[in-house]
């Protein structure tokens, strides 16, 4: 699933696309991806308008509208947000895709989802205010101190890696950079939240924003679908030091990395030698 570097780069990718674009067609060749209206109310209130902007919220694109409604994309699994010209998308594309909305100009912005476990959604204003109001911190805010971290990890007794996995508490951080950002900062996964001290909640959380910020840069991390808005793979992938290196030597000590799914049945790894 993208996390927060992937929808972060899509985002990005679909402002410099198609900000100031108006959108004079719909199409909805799989409308059960919409979340929060109908197709036809979605045709009637999304045709004509303008896209003023597209920026991340967590995990989802926010593409906003000049009516004061917004699209919000919530990619999971196989979703992708393709903005090009219309005549440049693929056979593969045009199999897949669940909406497309077609610009001036001959360009289009596609959602394509091979599984369709992603959704867009409609909400106007005070919906969204709502939606996002429910979810956690920003890990790349100036309010995301480490006297904010430590006050979350003290407030549960679960594995620090399921705390900040928890889009109630930290918002875009999935299993890739919670492995990553865990042994940056040399704490066991498996740590109860609530015994992490303040200095190792300081190198915790100075690693997710490190890691976070470099995996933009980078365009994020194709692991199997992700793609950026013009279709191309992230390249973080080659710099991991823990997701996907189970049976590895450390890049830090050389001991061999642990592989297991006894967290929250997500793949975990990290280095017993390293990460105390």
């Amino acid at each position: 699933m993208p996390e927060l570097p992937e929808v972060e780069t899509i985002a990005r990718g679909v402002n410099d696309a198609v900000a100031g674009r108006t959108i004079e067609a719909i199409g909805l060749p799989r409308p059960d991806v919409l979340r929060e209206t109908t197709a036809r109310t979605f045709a009637r209130r999304v045709r004509g308008t303008q896209i003023t902007s597209a920026r991340r919220r967590a995990k989802h694109v926010v593409i906003s509208l000049d009516s004061g409604d917004s699209l919000v994309v919530q990619p999971r699994f196989t979703g992708a947000l393709l903005a090009t010209r219309g005549s440049e998308l693929t056979d593969y594309d045009r199999t897949y895709i669940a909406v497309l909305l077609g610009l001036d100009s001959g360009f289009v912005l596609a959602y394509r989802d091979v599984r369709r476990l992603g959704t867009v959604s409609l909400m106007d204003p005070q919906r969204l205010e709502e939606y996002f109001g429910e979810l956690g911190e920003e890990p790349l805010a100036e309010g995301f101190t480490a006297d904010r971290l430590s006050d979350i990890l003290r407030g549960s007794r679960q594995a620090v890696k399921k705390v900040i996995m928890d889009q109630y508490k930290v918002v875009g951080v999935g299993n890739i950079y919670a492995n990553e950002a865990l042994w940056r900062a040399r704490i066991d996964p498996s740590r109860m939240a609530s015994d992490v001290t303040l200095a190792e909640a300081t190198e915790l959380r100075d690693a997710i924003v490190s890691v976070l910020r470099e995996a933009i840069v980078a365009g994020g991390s194709s692991i199997r679908d992700y793609r950026n808005a013009s279709g191309e793979a992230g390249e973080f992938v080659q710099f991991l030091s823990a997701y996907g290196r189970a049976g590895e030597p450390c890049h830090r000590c050389g001991a061999k990395l642990i592989g297991t799914h006894a967290i929250d049945g997500r793949q975990t790894v990290l280095c017993a030698h390293c990460q105390h």
